[in-house]
């Protein structure tokens, strides 16, 4: 609402009462609750005719439109938190895996769908956890035919799972702090 309009109503004044009090043109009354700014004589008529200072009508004007640009910004960071919130539960589903290994892949996808998220980060995440599904077999596959016993089986297995639990907890740390991923490709397997 136009600050002219809230202090003329404030007046219990209607737009042709103002006109009448002021000597200015109905029409132009509505320019300036429409948005236009009063200046030189319209400013000086209508700050007195409501009895009020010129600075005053302008700063009222400037802190109505400050504080629409205030109430976007504040919700705007709400969201951009909220977003980024999601992104790390997305991110942090992946260390299902240590349940059964295609979760890995499998549930933030499902997340993300069920949460209604569509972004590029979440390609990433998913294309990281791909490559890792690929890479972690083969790396086990090689520890297994150097044939250095079942100690480092286990040790090299442990390594394996540990290693992806680093990574999704780094990733997860780098998307609160950055938003965006510490490790991610630079092209996306999707």
């Amino acid at each position: 609402m136009s600050r002219l309009k809230e202090i003329r109503e404030q007046k219990n004044l209607t737009q042709e009462e103002l006109s009448e009090k002021s000597n200015i043109s109905v029409r132009t009354i509505q320019r300036i609750e429409a948005g236009t700014e009063p200046k030189g004589h319209t400013l000086k008529v209508l700050a007195r005719s409501l009895d009020i200072s010129e600075s005053e009508l302008l700063n009222l004007q400037q802190i109505d439109e400050s504080e629409e640009v205030i109430e976007s910004a504040v919700e705007n960071e709400a969201q951009i938190d909220e977003d980024i919130s999601k992104l790390k539960l997305i991110n942090l589903s992946s260390v299902l895996f240590t349940v059964f290994p295609p979760l890995n892949i499998i549930a933030p996808l499902v997340v993300a769908y069920f949460m209604k998220q569509k972004n590029p980060i979440i390609g990433q995440i998913v294309s990281v956890q791909i490559l890792w599904t690929i890479l972690a077999p083969a790396a086990f596959f090689l520890g297994i035919s150097l044939k250095l016993g079942k100690q480092f089986t286990l040790i090299l297995m442990v390594a394996i799972i540990l290693s992806n639990v680093f990574i999704i907890l780094r990733n997860t740390a780098e998307i609160e702090k950055n938003k965006k991923l510490h490790y991610r490709l630079k092209f996306n397997i999707l």
